[in-house]
């Protein structure tokens, strides 16, 4: 690995929902409703028509600090794609798409860390990093399909 590849990170997921893909796909549209449901999105705020900024804290013992700027909507190819800059800074994808009676959502995301001290547990703490992560993915799957379930409903 090149140096600076060690504090960089790549994560693909896949999460599969009951609900119909354009409930889902409208529910990962709106960020700022993030902390409703997932949650380990602790804040998030719309600062602009595309853009906004989240606060989020997982298992481990520290905040994220992000600006999320909308890149791609594309309601009809069930693409969302948004820069993501601050403690990380790279892009992050979302494809839904339909399976069965409800939902396959593909997750992407590369990033490089910036916060200084992620950077410098970057390669040691990788495998908690990357755990980390999972929980987090973990949290959000289990919050969306709740509530969506729901209608909508915070959870």
């Amino acid at each position: 690995m090149r140096p600076h590849e060690l504090a960089r990170y790549r994560f693909s997921g896949r999460w599969t929902l009951s609900a119909p893909c354009g409930a889902v796909y409208r529910a990962l549209e709106r960020v700022d409703d993030y902390p409703r449901w997932w949650p380990e999105v602790r804040e998030a705020r719309r600062t602009g028509e595309a853009s906004g900024r989240v606060l989020v804290r997982s298992f481990l013992p520290y905040d994220l600090r992000m600006e999320i700027r909308a890149v791609r909507r594309e309601p009809e190819t069930g693409v969302l794609e948004a820069a993501l800059s601050g403690d990380l800074e790279g892009w992050m994808r979302w494809t839904v798409r339909p399976a069965g009676r409800g939902t396959l959502v593909l997750h992407e995301q590369e990033t490089d860390l910036t916060k200084p001290l992620l950077r410098l547990l970057g390669v040691p703490g990788r495998p908690l990093l990357r755990a980390n992560h999972a929980l987090m993915m973990c949290g959000g799957r289990r919050g969306l399909e709740t509530f969506l379930a729901g209608g909508g409903e915070a959870v």
